[in-house]
């Protein structure tokens, strides 16, 4: 009996510590409620401020340290993702514009008309076609002389033909010769160069039926830079030559291009008219002949801003020269 009533005390105890037990998980899990702590990471701040940028929410402030998709400088062209913007096109062309038109007043005037002359014949010959181009534009003595058509020196000096290759190298060299002869010249001095060109090749080339001689322009502008330094060496091609050699190079390659020796008349043309302008400006006189290719006054006084502003400083140092006499009172000896 005793040890029975052992055993009964011992079932006893078991029961009620299992009853604890059952009582304090079920408390814990039960009716305690559980407190989580969630921590965001940066990838979820990012796809949350994406979210809230693509439907239109609310953005961070600017001095987070995110920011919105598009949140960019002032002063850029461009967003984040590298694109431009709606605005950036039209202000790259408005700076694309404006500076061409810096370059174009930038260039001197008489060589910027010419070329500006240049582009007018030849938009008027693409518009016109090849044969009323030659019979509006070419040169026609008989024209000239009984039509008083006397714009056709003018633009037989100005037609460099279609657009091509060939006339942006020939425009091309026209901005480069022009531009040196009219630095070297003055603007007076070159703008008579080039009438007394026109009137040499247009008397050339009527002689020899050539309608249009601006070719023959450029190779006298080069003949003349070519004899005021010839021995100095420039580059042309892959060799180095002297300066005065560069107009047969020139004419040269050119009767290679069109495999007709006859290529070479308009360049020999110019060279001759070169010739006789250098040779009565810079040789006559210094064998005691006398310069009578000299502009008239006037024009260098309205063309060359350097000798308005030479001929003002010599006034005014004159003036400053003169200093004033003591002078005497009347009747004193």
């Amino acid at each position: 009996p005793r040890c029975v009533g052992t055993a009964v005390a011992m079932a006893c105890i078991g029961v009620s510590v299992a009853t604890q037990s059952l009582h304090n998980t079920f408390s814990t899990y039960s009716f305690q409620p559980q407190r989580t702590f969630t921590t965001k990471s940066p990838e979820s701040t990012i796809l949350s401020d994406l979210l809230l940028d693509i439907r239109g929410g609310a953005q961070r402030k600017r001095g987070g340290r995110t920011a919105s998709l598009y949140s960019t400088s002032k002063t850029s062209n461009k967003t984040a993702t590298g694109k431009k913007k709606v605005g950036g096109a039209k202000e790259e062309k408005k700076s694309a514009v404006s500076d061409t038109l810096t370059k174009y007043k930038s260039i001197l005037p008489l060589t910027r008309i010419y070329i500006t002359m240049v582009g007018i014949v030849t938009l008027l010959g693409l518009i016109l076609g090849d044969e009323l181009s030659q019979g509006l534009l070419a040169l026609d003595p008989i024209r000239v002389m009984y039509g008083l058509e006397l714009w056709r020196p003018f633009t037989a000096a100005c037609f460099l033909g279609p657009p091509s290759i060939g006339w942006l190298m020939n425009a091309y060299y026209l901005f480069e010769y022009g531009s040196s002869l009219e630095r070297a010249f003055g603007t007076a001095q070159h703008l008579l160069f080039l009438l007394l060109q026109i009137g040499f090749l247009s008397v050339f080339s009527a002689f020899f039926a050539q309608p249009f001689f601006a070719q023959s322009v450029i190779t006298s502008m080069l003949h003349v830079l070519s004899r005021s330094m010839p021995n100095q060496k420039v580059k042309w091609l892959i060799f180095t030559v002297p300066y005065w050699t560069l107009p047969y190079g020139l004419m040269a390659s050119d009767v290679l291009q069109a495999g007709n020796a006859a290529a070479a008349l308009p360049h020999v043309l110019g060279i001759l008219s070169g010739h006789l302008f250098f040779f009565h400006k810079n040789i006559w006189p210094k064998l005691g002949g006398e310069d009578w290719l000299v502009p008239p006054d006037f024009l260098v006084r309205r063309l060359d801003a350097d000798a308005r502003n030479k001929s003002k400083n010599s006034i005014s140092a004159a003036l400053k020269s003169r200093k004033k006499g003591k002078g005497k009172k009347l009747g004193s000896s």
